[in-house]
């Protein structure tokens, strides 16, 4: 990978077809608040925070970034950088607090003035549907463990597909599902704190079966015409070209990649993964599997590294000499382009999203400015990293930054920071970082270059 300092916004804008879509990313649970307002429920993430060191430093979501409060302005905010697109998720404890029955108007209401106001600013809206924030009220009754859970997932998505669907560039059911069901309920290191992997492995499949039976539900009820789902994928390698490394990334690639992409693609869970789970293996239904891979208008990638397999031991980061995150993760871009052309090699999915992709680094305020030139470098690298990928015919039709603000980190509280725009969490004073000062001047060079066609191969009723 060329040395980031050769990409300049006139030089990367060149490289991007004039369809090609530019946006920020955010979730409700990390910078909403108003966690008790206005007929909000209650969410498994509102009870984990409460335990006892399960947040590193003891944060909770009941203020976050203090978004519910100042919408217009952070809409503002969006619109002054340029971009096309805005991904957020809807809370649904704010919707339905219970997770089925009545609704929540005044948390609906929320959500049509964020909608609304996004299309006003001429900035497009891209709906998630689930990024972790199960009601609280669903896990008292098992949570994703159940298959109830998938039914009320069907039955929120179809109502929330129905007001807002023909408002919508994009529609995306679950972010990120391996996280919700390995650390959620195998590692409990996230909500709702559970350790079972004959859970973990059950969450899985009820996710994956609420995915693709909603997606068939809202097709046929119409509204938003691109459907899909959102995967955390990174690039896997063996540690050395020794039969015992490969071996052991073929392993990890079908427990962490292929569980999910393979069944939502090929119908199927990888064999090898069932046999070794054997008693642990999740019950599956006649026509389940089937329903995983209804068609999907695009495959959403959110990216930060790469995982390397060694046979005899772990591989240890630290000893890798490639530069580290606040989250001990490796800055490897060339991952990127590395993953994005496996995924059309293997699955020839249709339109590729990278929906999400950042950095953690703690930079201060100094002078109103924060000088954060190691995310700007790594924006950089992975925006280059995307092209590449272009280059080589891969159909990826838009990138997203992770994150716009600053905001609640999971377990990790408020102690890391991915925005390109600075949060003071005791002011809550929103500060332009020299990062979303570039993708402001990327933004300004890509609206002038809009010109070459784009490929995307579209499976379904993409738009």
């Amino acid at each position: 990978m060329t040395n980031a300092q050769d990409f300049s916004p006139s030089v990367l804008a060149t490289r991007f077809p004039s369809g090609f879509q530019w946006g920020v990313a955010t979730s409700s649970f990390q910078i909403e608040g108003a966690a008790n307002e206005d007929g909000k429920g209650e969410s498994i993430w509102d009870r984990f925070c409460a335990r006892p060191g399960a947040i590193a430093d003891s944060g909770n979501g009941d203020i976050a970034c203090d978004h519910y409060h100042r919408l217009d302005s952070d809409l503002d905010l969006i619109a002054s950088l340029g971009l096309d697109i805005y991904r957020f998720s809807i809370s649904w404890p704010r919707v339905q607090p219970q997770g089925h029955g009545a609704w929540n108007e005044r948390g609906l209401d929320f959500y049509e003035r964020l909608v609304d106001g996004l299309l006003k600013r001429d900035v497009q809206a891209c709906l998630t549907l689930n990024h972790w924030d199960l009601p609280q009220a669903l896990q008292e009754k098992g949570g994703w463990n159940k298959r109830d859970t998938v039914h009320h997932f069907v039955e929120y998505a179809q109502t929330i597909n129905r007001r807002f669907g023909s408002r919508l560039k994009m529609l995306t059911t679950h972010n990120e599902p391996w996280v919700i069901a390995h650390l959620g309920h195998e590692w409990g290191t996230f909500a709702p704190g559970i350790r079972s992997r004959q859970i973990c492995m059950q969450v899985t499949h009820h996710l994956l079966l609420s995915h693709g039976l909603a997606v068939q539900a809202m097709r046929a009820d119409g509204g938003c015409k691109n459907l899909g789902i959102v995967l955390n994928l990174g690039h896997v390698e063996p540690a050395s070209d020794s039969p015992e490394d490969i071996k052991a990334a073929d392993h990890g690639c079908a427990w962490g990649r292929r569980w999910y992409l393979d069944s939502l693609f090929k119908g199927q869970y990888p064999k090898e993964v069932i046999e070794e789970l054997g008693a642990e293996a999740p019950t599956i239904l006649d026509g389940d599997l089937k329903a995983i891979s209804s068609p999907i208008d695009h495959l959403g990638v959110n990216y930060y590294t790469r995982s390397v397999f060694r046979a005899s031991s772990p591989f240890d980061v630290k000893t890798s000499g490639l530069p580290l995150t606040d989250m001990g993760w490796e800055i490897y871009p060339r991952g990127l382009t590395e993953l994005l052309c496996w995924l059309d090699r293997e699955y020839k999915a249709p339109a590729l999203w990278i929906t999400e992709n950042g950095v953690a680094f703690d930079d201060p305020v100094q002078d109103e400015r924060v000088h954060d030139s190691r995310r700007v470098a790594y924006l950089k690298d992975h925006v280059a990293a995307v092209a590449a990928a272009l280059e080589r015919n891969v159909p990826v039709a838009g990138y997203m930054v992770w994150s716009l603000m600053d905001n609640f980190e999971w377990a990790s509280g408020y102690s890391k920071r991915f925005g390109i725009v600075h949060v003071d969490y005791t002011t809550l004073k929103r500060t332009l970082k020299d990062s979303a000062l570039w993708v402001r001047d990327l933004m300004q060079a890509v609206t002038s270059m809009r010109q070459k066609p784009m490929l995307v191969r579209s499976a379904g009723q993409g738009d």
